[in-house]
């Protein structure tokens, strides 16, 4: 499997994790040590997994409520063996997500470090 196909899969399971609000996806998604960051709150909202996790785990799921699924990736570029960047975009509810997902390969698997991301509302 490439580098590029193991990068998309960890966004496939990223993605489903969102959608059906399952922590134990999104775990396998995201490092344990990664940030979840947006500057569209005040203050800044800055969460580790730990924080983040219970969360999602409380949410009504996108999938619950039959919402249509809008994932894309837009982008992924590499800066090396171990290192990759990811531009998606993914919609919960009226909210339209812009995320900016920085991933790192250790021990040999691909794993989001940080999620930094723009909310909009999504016109319909």
């Amino acid at each position: 499997m490439t580098e590029f196909a193991m990068v998309t899969g960890v966004l496939e399971t990223y993605f489903d994790g969102l959608y059906h609000a399952d922590i134990e996806r999104l775990g396998h998604a995201f490092h344990p040590k990664a940030i979840y960051a947006t500057a569209d709150e005040v203050p800044l909202l800055h969460r580790t997994m730990d924080e983040y996790f219970p969360l999602v785990a409380k949410r009504v799921s996108p999938a619950s409520r039959d919402e249509p699924r809008r994932d894309v990736i837009e982008s992924i570029e590499f800066a090396g063996e171990n290192t990759a960047f990811a531009r998606v975009r993914c919609s919960i509810s009226t909210k339209d997500f812009i995320d900016f997902l920085t991933l790192v390969r250790t021990d040999g698997e691909w794993r989001i470090m940080a999620k930094i991301f723009q909310i909009t509302e999504r016109e319909s």
